[in-house]
Formats: C-alpha cells, sequence, structure tokens
C-alpha cells in the first residue's frame, strides 16, 4: 500500500534537493537544442534506474538495528545539508551533441548523462537513506522518481524562466535546511530510542 504522506514527504526533499543540481541543468541545455520530449524519455528512464538502486540499497539498510540505522541516517542527512551549504556553482561542463535528431540519439544522450553524472548522487544517498528510514520501498520510490522527474520537466521545459524568477541559492538553502531537520530528527531518534 502506497503511504501519500511519505511519498509527499520524499517527493518534496527530493524536489528541493534535485533543484539546484548540475543535472538539471544538463536537461536545461538538452532540451534547448532538441525535441523537450525525447530529452525527456531518457532522462527520465535514467533517473528511474537510480531510483530502483537507491531504495533496494535503502531496503537492505532496514535489515540493520533501527537506533544505528537513524544515526546513519542522520550523519548522511547532515553531510548532504552540509555538501548543498558548501557546494560551489560548476555549470560549465559539456554536453555532447549526437548527430541527428532521431528519438533513440537524443533519448540515449539524455539516458547516458543521467546516468553517468548521477551515480552517488546526493539525491540518490537521500533516496536510499528515506528507504532505510521509512521501511516503505514503493512510497519513496514513487516519490523520489516523481520528484526527480518533476525537476527533469521543468529543466527541459521551463528552466530558464524558473532561474530568473526564483534564485538558485534559495533554492539550495530551503533544501539543505529540510535535510537538516530531517538529521537532526534522525539523530534524535538514533539517542531516543
Amino acid at each position: 500500500m502506497i503511504s501519500i504522506s511519505v511519498t509527499a514527504l520524499v517527493f518534496g526533499v527530493v524536489f528541493l534537493a534535485e533543484l539546484p543540481d548540475k543535472t538539471a541543468l544538463a536537461g536545461l541545455v538538452l532540451g534547448t537544442r532538441y525535441r523537450a520530449s525525447y530529452v525527456f524519455a531518457g532522462v527520465a528512464a535514467a533517473f528511474t534506474v537510480h531510483v530502483v538502486l537507491a531504495v533496494a540499497a535503502g531496503s537492505v539498510l532496514t535489515l540493520l538495528p533501527q537506533r544505528l540505522v537513524a544515526a546513519v541516517t542522520g550523519v548522511l542527512f547532515l553531510a548532504g545539508a552540509a555538501v548543498l551549504l558548501l557546494k560551489k556553482d560548476d555549470d560549465d561542463e559539456e554536453i555532447r551533441q549526437p548527430r541527428d535528431q532521431s528519438f533513440w540519439k537524443v533519448a540515449g544522450a539524455g539516458f547516458m548523462l543521467i546516468l553517468v553524472a548521477e551515480f552517488g548522487d546526493l539525491t540518490q544517498i537521500m533516496t536510499a537513506n528515506l528507504a532505510a528510514r521509512y521501511d516503505d520501498p514503493l512510497s519513496v520510490g514513487l516519490g523520489a522518481v516523481l520528484a526527480l522527474w518533476a525537476v527533469a520537466g521543468l529543466g527541459i521545459v521551463g528552466g530558464r524562466a524558473l532561474m530568473k524568477r526564483v534564485p538558485l541559492a534559495l533554492i539550495t538553502k530551503v533544501a539543505a535546511v529540510v535535510m537538516l531537520a530531517l538529521g537532526v530528527w534522525s539523530g534524535y531518534e538514533a539517542i531516543a530510542g
């Protein structure tokens, strides 16, 4: 059974953490060069693969003692908040263009770009943490994949308008505060039992 509250929480946390990420900017660049639906198909498929791997890793963590999982999760959330707060902008990465505009070439380029760029990314680690914390892989997976797809869609279709209206620094700080709160809460649960 899917928990709407867990799905919504995961969606919010992952969405905020992914917005300032370089892959959202990569989606924006690909979306300006190629047909948006082709780019989205490849990017969405890559994000789905990452969420499945993250939820599987998080589900394995639920086999450990709950206090240990809460402590590890808390530390990782706090580390994630620190990464977001201390992160420097580096959006000068080169994106290779496929030679033709066919669905498979464009979707394949989007898929490979995201697949490689997102391994070990903050949102993948965060998704694993949330899967361990809530022991509800379906709800966590659904919330994470919908958040990543939403960010990809925003980046591909409306990224320029969003970045003009909402400063990237503000989005990053909100995501860091949410992760900080989750880290403190997990730490409290580890100590209080």
